[in-house]
């Protein structure tokens, strides 16, 4: 079974750069020495970083600067936005009753 823990690379398909997860040591279990993730681990610029520039059209930022280059695709800085805990991989493996 596929568990991420502290420091997993975590990517965006519109970003340019993969970051690190960071989990703080919230629970006293480990996996290789590093604190395990749970499902509630998914908070932007808290357990995920920016991944550099954004490229996506769906972006506000990116949008508007894309506009006023007359259309042209301009990256912006990225700021994650996930909006909702992770897929757990198996909902029973659990650790203080939430998924890993």
């Amino acid at each position: 079974m596929p568990i991420a823990v502290c420091g997993a690379l975590c990517s965006c398909s519109f970003g340019v750069a993969p970051v690190p997860l960071v989990v703080p040591p919230k629970f006293p279990v480990l996996a290789a020495g590093l604190p395990l993730a749970t499902i509630m681990d998914f908070i932007p610029m808290v357990n995920i970083a920016t991944f550099g520039m954004c490229s996506t059209i769906s972006n506000p930022t990116v949008a508007a600067a894309t506009a006023a280059a007359f259309g042209v695709l301009t990256p912006m800085p990225c700021v994650p936005a996930i909006v909702a805990p992770w897929i757990p991989a198996k909902p029973t493996c659990l650790l203080s009753g939430i998924p890993v």
